[in-house]
């Protein structure tokens, strides 16, 4: 028996063609453009066979008769047994043009080819795309019924089905598989559609939630996914039997399952949150057509629309196929597979190997360079405040990925010792003195890092002050609020806005201002502190807003309690947990590479939200804090005291290990 078969070197062809080759004395000719010789070694180990039973027969789909040479053509007259059509786009993403020149074009070329080699049966693998979006059951013998066929993928399936119906010369056969997956058995996917669009939100969901929360799903119509092995295995055993000729055959689940069910089993496989609830998207039928078309046409609703479908991985047209309407009766698959012992998986059985294939080889993140060097690497960043602590931790960091890693603060002999223990470790930094809260001093800096660098591509603004101090201590301390005012709001705002017109020339620069735990949990004896933090806050809420379009991005750290010598006068801290400067130096490093809005522990975000649905009681509690956890001694003006705990403080730092404010 001999075959020849487009598409051979896809998905569902690389396997269809093994499987025919288990037939003995089987020689498959297979379709290869001249470019891709290369592969045909991998492909006959894949297959198992010799260059006898594997022939590569070099042409375009795209061209009259698929290109292939006068002399390949007389060869393969009335050779051939049976002809097996697989070569398309399966890409509902795909643009329109692409999708016609392969599914239409190239369907008519390799209808023409066909007729020249005068092949004994021609099978034409379509897909339930050619049925469009039809309202209620699409039968194996229906066609001309087909509705809403406007979408490229739908159209050009139906008219490549259409063209095998009108001119092929020779007896054909349709096959129209449903959503093809994963092997039933492996797992093994080459790429990201259907169903799989949805597994990054289904894991992200995974990564926030504990597996018990109860979560929203959204119900809509019903999806027909099959495995690939089905499909090959009913591709093999249909085309070899007899009676089949102008026949359709549908390779669809018998039943099906609701998009809603289908989210909840790859929830289950993959130990999401389990979906309790769901929510009809036919709900949404409601809305005219033409509310929505005017929404659309909004530009700024647009790209809301675009930014959230693009976060997601999900494909601009994925929205429009939830309330999918047509169901599929194959009950002429049935009679020819009945006793055969080829039946379809059921999904629930199955899906946990999809998932774990797609999370160790498709998950997208897998294929981006998530390192500080991918991302750091030969750009020009830098930290305020790098000669000692957090900034002096990330220095480190940054210069180990191989960034230009400048530094500057106000001691000379600091940002010495610095760059002596750098070079210690085989690279160096770029050091600059200079006084962030003097503002003339700012400008001059800035200058110096546009003449010597042509700016920068990632600002670390971590210089920073803080004053541990109670409001009542502080009547005649005014100028506490100045200073610290000064050089952790205005100081850093004139550094950004000096940076920010390079950034925006480049079109592309990274800031990341440190804030604190405190502008979210509001920790009282702070006020100086967390009143300029919140300000920089608010100021970089603006401007993300502001840059978001330009290139230019803001990531803010509510950076938690960290052991360095900003904090340490106050002796109680002693026995609170803190962070490492090295651990400290590791969010600003994952900052840089995940550029997210904001960076905040599990403790700041619940104290955020407590003071946001229980403001009265969330001041009760952290007055209880305020009274139990008394000012230091200096704080208090007297240097000599001892601080005492009460026995209720010495409990609560007990409570409190382990959690980092």
């Amino acid at each position: 028996m001999q075959y020849f078969v487009t598409g051979a070197t896809g998905f569902i062809g690389k396997r269809l063609v093994k499987k025919l080759l288990e037939r003995k004395g089987a020689v498959v000719h297979f379709l290869l453009r001249k470019e891709s010789e290369a592969k045909v070694a991998a492909l006959r180990e894949y297959w198992g066979v010799s260059a006898a039973r594997a022939v590569p027969v070099f042409g375009d789909l795209k061209a009259k008769k698929l290109g292939v040479s006068a002399d390949e053509i007389r060869r393969l007259k009335g050779q051939i047994d049976h002809f097996h059509h697989l070569a398309a786009v399966y890409d509902l993403g795909a643009d329109e043009e692409s999708q016609i020149a392969v599914n239409i074009e190239g369907t008519r070329n390799t209808v023409e080819f066909a007729k020249a080699i005068d092949a004994g049966h021609f099978h034409h693998v379509s897909s339930i795309a050619a049925a469009g979006l039809y309202e209620g059951v699409f039968r194996e013998d229906m066609f001309e019924e087909a509705e809403n066929t406007d979408h490229p993928y739908f159209m050009t399936k139906h008219e490549s089905e259409k063209i095998v119906r009108k001119e092929c010369k020779v007896p054909w056969t349709v096959y129209r598989p449903a959503m093809v997956v994963g092997d039933s058995t492996t797992g093994e996917m080459d790429k990201v559609d259907g169903p799989y669009y949805f597994f990054k939100l289904i894991q992200r969901t995974r990564q926030l939630l504990p597996p018990w929360m109860p979560m929203v799903g959204l119900e809509g119509g019903r999806v027909n996914i099959v495995p690939v092995d089905f499909v090959v295995n009913c591709l093999d055993h249909v085309s070899h039997k007899a009676g089949i000729a102008k026949k359709c055959f549908h390779l669809v689940d018998s039943e099906g399952y609701r998009v809603g069910d289908v989210l909840d089993i790859f929830s289950k496989a993959a130990h999401a949150p389990k979906m309790n609830l769901f929510v009809n998207a036919a709900l949404l039928g409601f809305i005219p057509r033409s509310v929505t078309k005017t929404l659309m046409s909004i530009a700024p609703v647009r790209r809301v629309k675009a930014a959230v479908m693009k976060d997601l991985g999900l494909p601009e047209d994925m929205l429009t196929f939830v309330n999918y309407p047509t169901r599929f009766d194959r009950r002429d698959l049935d009679a020819v597979l009945k006793g055969s012992g080829i039946v379809c998986p059921n999904l629930h059985d199955y899906a946990w190997r999809l998932w774990d294939y797609w999370e160790r080889h498709l998950d997208p993140d897998l294929f981006i360079d998530r390192t500080l060097r991918g991302s750091v690497a030969g750009k020009v960043v830098l930290i305020t405040g790098g000669s000692s602590g957090i900034g002096l931790a990330s220095a480190h960091k940054f210069a180990e990925a191989g960034a230009v890693t400048i530094i500057c603060g106000r001691d000379q002999d600091k940002l010495d010792e610095a760059q002596k223990e750098a070079k210690a470790r085989g690279y160096s930094f770029v050091c600059y003195p200079a006084d962030i809260a003097d503002m003339a001093d700012c400008d001059r800096f800035v200058q110096l890092l546009i003449e010597n660098h042509g700016g920068v591509d990632f600002l670390i603004n971590n210089a920073g002050r803080s004053i541990r101090r109670a409001i009542e201590n502080s009547y005649d301390r005014f100028h506490d609020f100045e200073r610290t005012m000064q050089l952790n709001y205005f100081g850093c705002l004139r550094i950004t806005m000096g940076l920010l017109p390079g950034m925006v020339a480049k079109r592309r620069g990274h800031i990341v201002n440190i804030s604190s735990i405190g502008v979210l949990t509001n920790a009282p004896r702070f006020s100086a502190y967390v009143a300029s933090k919140a300000a920089l806050d608010a100021w970089t809420r603006c401007a993300s807003s502001e840059y978001a379009d330009q290139g230019v991005s803001f990531t803010t750290i509510n950076m938690p309690l960290v052991r360095t010598p900003m904090i340490a006068p106050t002796n109680i801290y002693k026995n609170v947990p803190t962070l490492s400067p090295e651990e400290a130096g590791d969010m600003v490093a994952q900052a840089c590479i995940y550029k997210p809005v904001r960076v905040a522990t599990r403790l700041g975000i619940s104290g955020q939200v407590l003071h946001a649905l229980f403001p009265r009681i969330m001041q009760i509690v952290m007055n209880t804090s305020f009274r139990m956890f008394p000012d230091s001694s200096a704080a208090k003006g007297d240097k000599s005291a001892k601080p005492q705990l009460s026995a209720e403080a010495v409990a609560m730092q007990q409570m409190m290990r382990g959690i980092h404010f």
